[in-house]
C-alpha cells in the first residue's frame, strides 16, 4: 500500500538484553462532527376518530452525527545517516538540512550508522575529534543521537581489526548530551518501538555468537508493534561494497565477502524485524524488502562513492549526500530522503 502524506517518550536503553515498561503512547485527538440537525417530520396529525391527539415520536431523517475513528498515534519520527564522521563541509550542510527538515516535521532522535570518527576512530574518550567531528556539526540539533560502531572506528584505516578501539565510543556516551551508545550493541524501548542497535563489526570477523543469543532473547521478548535493528554493515545494496557474502564482488574471498554478516541476518533479522537501516556504502537507497524486512541504506552523511548494479531492485537510490527520515504511525512507516541541498528527492509510506 503506498501513499503520500505527511511525531515519542522517555526512551529506556538496555545492554544485552532485557525488559523495560515504558509509559502509554499519546493518542491524538479527533474532533466530533457537533452539528445539529432538526427533524421536519410534521407534529400534527389528522383525527379521524374521537380519541385523545397523541404526539407523534420523531422521524429519524438518517443524517444523524457518524463518530469518527479515532485516528493512530504517531510512534517515533527520526533521521537515519551514518558514514559522517568527517568533518567537512558536506557533514555541516547535511546537518543544517536535518536542522531544518526536524524543526518542521518533528524528529525525536537519530539513529547514527557507523564510521562515526573517521578514518581510523579514536584514541580514547577525551579525544578531540569528538568535538571537531560530531558535536560542532550537530550542535543545532537538540536530541539524542543512538550510535553504532563501523569498521573505520575500530582503526586500521577501516580494515577494523583495532578491538581496542569500539569501548572508546562507549565510554564518550558519559561525555556527551548527545551521543547515545550504552554498549557495542544494545536496545532502546521506546513503547510501541524496539530500537536494536548492532556492532557489524564484530559480525564481520566471525564474532557475532553473543549477538546472535542476544537477538533471540530481544525478539522473544518484545511485545512493541514496530522492531527497527540498525547497524554499520549493509545486507544489500547497490554500491561500492554492494551484498553481504559477496561484498566487492569478492565471493570467494573469507571474512572479506561478508559472509557473516549475510549468514547473521539470515538467521536473526530477515523476516524477524520490520526494517534494517544501514550505512558502509556512501549513497541512500531503499532496497526492496526481504520477507517483509525494509531495507534502507542511509549512509551519505558526509561523502559519497558511485552506484553500482548489484541486482538489486530499489524504490529509491542516489549518490548524493543527504540522510532519511522517517515516520511511524500506526501501523504505517512514512520515509523521505533528502538530500545536502534540502531537496525531499522521494517520499513512500509502507504499512507492515
Amino acid at each position: 500500500m503506498i501513499l503520500f502524506l505527511f511525531a515519542c517518550e522517555e526512551p529506556a536503553t538496555v545492554k544485552n538484553g532485557g525488559e523495560v515498561d515504558s509509559a502509554a503512547d499519546p493518542v491524538d485527538s479527533v474532533p466530533q462532527d457537533d452539528t445539529e440537525h432538526t427533524d421536519d417530520t410534521p407534529d400534527d396529525t389528522e383525527d379521524t376518530d374521537d380519541t385523545e391527539d397523541t404526539e407523534e415520536p420523531p422521524v429519524d431523517s438518517g443524517d444523524s452525527a457518524e463518530e469518527l475513528p479515532e485516528e493512530e498515534p504517531v510512534i517515533a519520527r527520526f533521521v537515519a545517516l551514518g558514514d559522517a564522521g568527517e568533518g567537512n563541509d558536506d557533514q555541516y550542510a547535511v546537518a543544517d538540512v536535518i536542522k531544518t527538515v526536524c524543526d518542521a516535521q518533528g524528529c525525536d532522535f537519530a539513529l547514527y550508522l557507523g564510521d562515526n570518527i573517521y578514518d581510523s576512530g579514536v584514541d580514547g574518550p577525551d579525544d578531540s575529534q569528538f568535538e571537531e567531528k560530531f558535536e560542532l556539526p550537530y550542535a543545532e540539533l537538540d536530541f539524542p543521537f543512538y550510535v553504532v560502531l563501523g569498521n573505520h572506528d575500530y582503526g586500521g584505516e577501516g580494515a577494523g581489526y583495532e578491538f581496542w578501539k569500539g569501548p572508546y565510543q562507549v565510554e564518550y556516551t558519559d561525555y556527551s548530551d548527545k551521543w547515545t551508545m550504552p554498549d557495542e550493541y544494545y536496545t532502546v524501548a521506546l513503547g510501541e518501538l524496539d530500537l536494536i542497535g548492532l556492532d557489524t563489526n564484530s559480525i564481520f570477523w566471525g564474532f557475532g555468537s553473543e549477538q546472535g543469543t542476544f537477538m533471540t532473547s530481544v525478539l522473544g521478548s518484545s511485545t512493541a508493534r514496530w522492531k527497527i535493528a540498525f547497524g554499520h554493515h549493509c545486507y544489500r545494496s547497490n554500491g561500492q561494497h554492494g551484498n553481504a557474502g559477496e561484498y566487492e564482488g569478492f565471493e570467494w574471498l573469507p571474512i572479506a565477502n561478508g559472509a557473516a554478516i549475510e549468514e547473521f541476518f539470515d538467521d536473526y533479522l530477515r523476516g524477524q524485524v520490520d526494517a534494517y537501516f544501514a550505512g558502509h556504502d556512501h549513497l541512500r537507497e531503499w532496497v526492496e524488502a526481504v520477507d517483509g524486512t525494509e531495507l534502507i541504506v542511509s549512509g551519505a552523511g558526509a561523502k559519497t562513492t558511485d552506484l553500482i548494479d548489484r541486482g538489486n531492485t530499489t524504490h529509491y537510490e542516489s549518490d548524493v549526500e543527504g540522510f532519511t527520515w522517517v515516520q511511524l504511525k500506526g501501523d504505517e512507516m512514512t520515509v523521505q530522503f533528502w538530500d545536502k541541498d534540502g531537496t525531499l528527492n522521494y517520499e513512500q509510506v509502507t504499512t507492515r
